[in-house]
């Protein structure tokens, strides 16, 4: 979304009242709209989305109502902050609303609208979605992949162990996160890793990072001419130039890495398990799924393919552990109860794994709470309805882009106790009832990953509270603002005070 200035809207105004024949659809009419906040001519309500746009939405809802109506030039937005209407839309109008709006950043950041995130409900998006569960997400895929996740946990562990030894007693948290869940991804994907002592070319690897956050940080801003159309054809804001410089860039690395195993497989020198038989990642599998039906799995697709996974896998969970610590440090009575859970339900001499998270419910309760707290996508993903539908009986224009405030629902007085306070108790017996918890979103485009989220979360955060003491640099509490783009970030990257316990030093990995 965005914020309009005064003479950006005069510019804006100025020029619809030249264009409106060009643009202005006719309207249909409708017995029983939703509710609506008073707008300005032709440009509606843009000019009341301000950053931060889900707090803004929120006051919007709180004043207006939980379902709303809002028009924003061209497009109509449907804003749901109820639990009920969430319902209605992913269960009863779940099909109608499988559908995503054709935004710029979908255009350029994934190849045409080629990935499973944003392609056309249909049979690319049902194959897309097939193929990414069977090779990476389905639990028969999850299980061989654990190893993986454990091995970067204790790398981590071992990196902040040997730090310590050389004298460092302060960690940025931030960075440790993402290099976690972006080295986990690449494992999967291509058998590498990309951040730590043993990745030759490091620079590369931070200019893949730059992309990725240069990507989500444009992916979260609004593009005028998503909503204002015959703005696209002059590029008002600028954003179209940037997208496709860093498009450019991010598919130079994802083509790179797909020629890299190509190669290989040509010359077939892969590496073998003990009982002979080869090792492929997702990318070999693709390639050779490329063989037999090059006609659908060309190169766009396996690099759209990747680029989720390197993308939404990561980013999502990183961000989750860096605000789940934050309210860790900043609570540590939460934090002690969580190590009294792992040290009794894991011992002391052995290092947290993944079949022992089934057991520890307090810090799934942790994760939840932060997941409530601070989604990692406070406005969820847009859906667009592909037909007339009727949403806790109101009339919906077939083409309403719906925007659903997670976070505002999250933190909604009349659905939680203290809803802005950290209690992970509150999901004791927790069972998801209603659509009160939406960090994954919901309906049959719902996030096909939560499985293997929770896992690298759980795995990482578990590991590092059983292995260390933590406190907050200085004493003072951590900074919990947050930042902008389709993430959420914290705008301060987390710093923490840390010792490794007596037990772990003596069992060491």
């Amino acid at each position: 979304m965005l914020q309009i200035h005064w003479y950006v809207l005069a510019i804006i105004v100025f020029l619809l009242v030249i264009f409106k024949p060009f643009f202005i659809q006719k309207q249909e009419i409708y017995k029983s709209l939703p509710p609506s906040p008073p707008s300005l001519p032709i440009i509606g309500h843009l000019h009341l989305l301000k950053q931060p746009v889900h707090r803004t939405l929120q006051s919007l809802s709180q004043k207006y109502g939980e379902i709303l109506l809002l028009r924003c030039g061209a497009r109509n937005i449907l804003l749901v902050t109820s639990p009920a209407a969430v319902e209605e839309c992913f269960t009863k109008n779940d099909i109608v609303f499988a559908n995503r709006p054709r935004l710029l950043a979908g255009k350029h950041f994934t190849y045409n609208y080629k990935t499973v995130i944003v392609a056309p409900y249909g049979d690319l998006w049902r194959n897309l979605r097939r193929v990414m569960t069977l090779e990476v997400l389905s639990p028969a895929r999850l299980a061989p992949s654990s190893n993986i996740r454990q091995d970067q946990v204790r790398s981590l562990v071992s990196q902040l162990m040997q730090s310590y030894a050389s004298g460092a007693r302060k960690v940025e948290l931030k960075s440790k996160f993402t290099d976690l869940s972006f080295n986990v991804m690449t494992m999967i994907i291509a058998g590498k890793r990309y951040f730590g002592d043993d990745f030759e070319d490091v620079e590369e690897a931070k200019q893949f990072r730059d992309v990725i956050r240069g990507t989500l940080d444009l992916s979260g801003v609004s593009n005028i001419g998503d909503f204002l159309p015959f703005l696209e054809w002059i590029d008002f804001q600028g954003y179209e130039k940037k997208m496709r410089g860093l498009m450019i860039k991010m598919d130079k690395f994802l083509q790179k890495l797909v020629e890299e195993h190509r190669q290989v497989l040509l010359i077939g020198n892969k590496e073998s398990d003990s009982d002979g038989s080869a090792k492929k990642t997702v990318v070999d599998n693709l390639l050779m799924m490329q063989e037999k039906d090059p006609e659908f799995y060309t190169d766009e697709i396996i690099k759209g393919i990747m680029l989720v996974f390197l993308i939404a896998g990561s980013e999502t969970s990183s961000s989750t552990m860096e605000w789940a610590m934050a309210l860790l440090l900043n609570h540590p009575d939460v934090l002690k109860k969580a190590r009294a859970e792992i040290d009794a339900n894991v011992g002391l001499g052995c290092m947290l794994d993944e079949q022992n998270l089934p057991k520890l419910n307090y810090l799934h309760n942790i994760i939840n709470e932060a997941l409530r707290l601070y989604p990692p996508v406070p406005l969820l993903l847009p859906h667009e309805a592909s037909n007339d539908c009727k949403v806790h009986g109101y009339d919906v224009p077939h083409g309403t882009m719906l925007m659903i405030n997670a976070w505002a629902i999250q933190r909604d007085p009349e659905l939680w106790v203290e809803p802005t306070r950290f209690i992970p108790e509150r999901f004791e017996g927790w069972n998801g009832e209603g659509y009160k918890l939406l960090p994954f979103g919901g309906g049959r485009r719902g996030c096909p990953g939560v499985a293997m989220a929770n896992r690298v979360i759980g795995l990482a955060l578990g590991a590092l509270i059983q292995s260390f003491e933590w406190e907050r640099v200085g004493g003072e509490e951590i900074d919990m603002v947050e930042g902008l783009g389709l993430t959420m970030p914290k705008v301060k990257p987390l710093e923490a005070i840390y010792r490794p316990r007596i037990v772990i030093t003596e069992h060491p990995l």
